[in-house]
């Protein structure tokens, strides 16, 4: 079977940005309007108040102090707290496609491949604009690539699932070169009234160009050492969102058709998994976590990072050891890890190993080892 590198990574950065200070602005002002417009309810015991959120609130609990979004206009609006993203026409690219096209063309400018020779897209993240045709089908027209395209939803997981997808596809002689890509708008299944989840997540779009080695043009890639996915089911992280929602007209627009999780069952449970899944799959690589030049986790929250990484490493990791920018990007879902492996991982040297891993919901777990050329 022959040889899968990484031969290119792209990054597509929405131009809205939104600071902790603006989210909690806008949310406190919803609360108080609400608090005030229930305040007899709330005198008469009658109703529990709101409770107002804060910035120290949000970085102690996350670590995050930013995130970028497609359209800032409607999230930081009390009366509205939903961003606006109007429809476009069916003959019009559509947001993800044009996301992506941003992101695959950085990837295939890095691996030095023209559009044409890919001939295998995947698109894997967490929301798809439509159920179909699907966007992969579209970013190959759009972007002039070739074969065939498909999408994939494994939720935060879905980059290293996708990735996986992509190395089979080689190894298995169906394609030669794979484009792999995460268009991520998280803000529109945030809600943006809910304390405990309204600053978790942005939006970004991540590529990945995966070739056979033997034509890569690009010679100080990345090596996939190999793969290993996990996946349990959970309820705990939970989206309902979907088709037959119209068929009960008594669940339109409840909390539960956005993203809802129990961010301590999911801490308590998620972590020590995702450690003893990473050395699980070093070890059947005959490897060690003292093998690993570096960590490239799921940028959901800080404090799962940390502990993961301790688990896994039985010490406190460097700061360049597992690289952090959800404190900028906020939790991008499946593009986060992507993000993390694009930025730091140019300074390794040949020979350097490491990990890309994601986790969430289902629960599921992805992870890729990978060497330096």
């Amino acid at each position: 079977m022959p040889e899968v590198v990484i031969s290119g990574t792209g990054l597509y950065t929405p131009a809205g940005a939104i600071s902790n200070d603006e989210l909690v602005n806008a949310f406190n002002a919803w609360v108080d309007q609400e608090n005030d417009k229930n305040k007899v309810a709330i005198a008469a015991g009658e109703l529990e108040p709101l409770a107002r959120s804060s910035s120290e609130f949000i970085e102690k609990a996350s670590g995050i102090v930013n995130r970028y979004v497609v359209n800032r206009e409607g999230v930081l609006d009390p009366q509205r707290m939903v961003p606006l993203i109007p429809e476009r026409s069916n003959e019009d690219i559509s947001v993800q496609c044009e996301m992506a096209l941003h992101a695959a063309r950085g990837a295939l400018a890095q691996a030095q491949v023209d559009p044409s020779q890919v001939d295998m897209i995947i698109v894997a993240c967490s929301n798809m604009q439509r159920p179909y045709p699907a966007i992969a089908v579209e970013i190959q027209q759009f972007l002039g690539g070739g074969g065939y395209g498909y999408d994939m939803n494994v939720a935060c997981s879905s980059a290293t699932f996708g990735i996986k997808s992509a190395v089979d596809a080689i190894r298995s002689g169906s394609a030669k070169r794979v484009l792999m890509v995460n268009p991520e708008i998280c803000s529109g299944h945030l809600n943006f009234r809910d304390r405990d989840s309204h600053f978790i997540f942005g939006d970004a779009c991540t590529a990945v160009l995966l070739e056979s080695e033997d034509i890569a043009k690009r010679k100080d890639g990345y090596r996939v050492l190999g793969c290993h996915l996990w996946t349990q089911f959970s309820n705990n992280i939970r989206n309902n969102f979907g088709f037959l929602n119209r068929a009960d007209e008594a669940g339109i627009g409840k909390s539960d058709k956005l993203f809802v999780q129990n961010g301590r069952k999911v801490f308590k449970e998620v972590c020590p998994q995702v450690a003893k899944h990473i050395s699980e799959h070093l070890e059947s690589l005959a490897l060690h976590p003292s093998d690993l030049s570096r960590l490239w986790l799921h940028q959901a929250n800080l404090n799962m990072n940390q502990l993961v990484a301790r688990k896994l490493l039985g010490r406190e990791p460097a700061a360049h050891e597992a690289p952090v920018i959800l404190n900028e990007y906020a939790n991008t879902s499946s593009a986060g890890s992507i993000i993390a492996f694009h930025k730091h991982s140019l300074d390794l040297k040949s020979g350097d190993k490491g990990v890309i891993c994601s986790f969430g919901a289902g629960y599921s777990i992805g992870s890729v080892v990978v060497e330096k050329q």
